[in-house]
């Protein structure tokens, strides 16, 4: 499923096309994705300017200048691509069916030029949802989020905060989405690497019996923010559905420690270990326990 750096890389691909935009037409090639389409979406979007794009946690959000923002969630293998008169459109070896192009936003660009937006789910597992701007975090998919793990937001002392007195393990506290949002599997793993310590240990190891932040906790802060802002520069992680919304793939994939990265040795250069693979919660967990403690 994309994470954080993927829908922020879809974002900054798209906003400049969409940025200042007319919706001419929009086109729903289907009644649903996951969820049935708002309710009259084609006709609400007609004819408004898109004001801005933004994101909140994993999701693209998209807003217009008559109060409405359309929030957009990829799913697991949703994607954004542009085309346009001045645009070679690239596509990679598993290129997107247009059998699964299911919304079509038919633009006017802020230069007069005309375009599409293309969205293609082959599994549906995507959906959207509209609302006011004012009201639209309140939504029961976007009110429960945490922080952002982007900027200065996330410190050591609001980690701290979040983890102190925690039982569960790291790994599990960390992809909680009412604590951080937008941490996902790949980078909470990467992330652990960097800082040496085990997805294993307990969450609230990482705070003093006041509640106050570790140095350690101060470090692992701040590799959770490098990590994202790796990954975002990088055009996130291809890993099957990721692409760019020019079709090419990010490749931060190329650059992970431990994600999928089992019975390969750790690349600390002061470790021997042997990178491993543990199931927590369902999901896949990579590490070392040589070096993360």
């Amino acid at each position: 499923m994309p994470e954080l750096p993927e829908v922020e890389t879809v974002r900054r691909g798209l906003e400049p096309t969409m940025q200042g935009a007319v919706m001419e037409r929009v086109e729903l090639r289907r009644p649903d994705l996951r969820f049935p389409f708002p309710d009259n979406m084609a006709a609400r979007l007609q004819g408004t300017t898109v004001n801005s794009l933004s994101r909140r946690a994993k999701y693209l959000m998209i807003n217009f200048d008559n109060g409405l923002v359309l929030v957009c969630h990829l799913g697991m293998s949703g994607s954004f691509r542009t085309h346009n008169a001045h645009m070679v459109q690239l596509y990679h070896e598993h290129t997107k069916l247009e059998a699964h192009d299911h919304v079509v936003f038919h633009i006017k660009q802020a230069n007069g030029d005309q375009a599409q937006i293309i969205y293609n789910d082959p599994r549906r597992f995507g959906f959207m949802f509209m609302g006011e701007t004012h009201l639209i975090h309140e939504h029961p998919h976007l009110s429960g989020l945490g922080l952002e793990p982007t900027g200065n937001q996330l410190s050591g002392d609001a980690l701290a905060l979040m983890l102190n007195a925690k039982k569960t393990t790291l790994k599990s506290a960390l992809l909680n989405q009412k604590l951080i949002a937008g941490l996902g599997n790949i980078y909470v793993c990467e992330a652990l690497w960097r800082s040496g310590l085990s997805p294993l240990r307990q969450a609230g190891t990482l705070t003093r019996k006041k509640g106050t932040a570790t140095a350690r906790c101060h470090a692992l802060a701040g590799h959770i923010r490098e990590v994202i802002a790796d990954a975002i520069k990088a055009g996130g992680s291809s890993l099957r559905d990721h692409m760019q919304t020019d079709g090419t793939l990010g490749y931060f994939q190329h650059s992970f420690a431990v994600y999928d990265q089992e019975g390969a040795p750790c690349k600390k250069t002061s470790c021997d270990g042997t990178i491993k693979r543990i199931v927590q919660s369902g999901r896949s967990t990579f590490y070392c326990s040589t070096c993360q403690r």
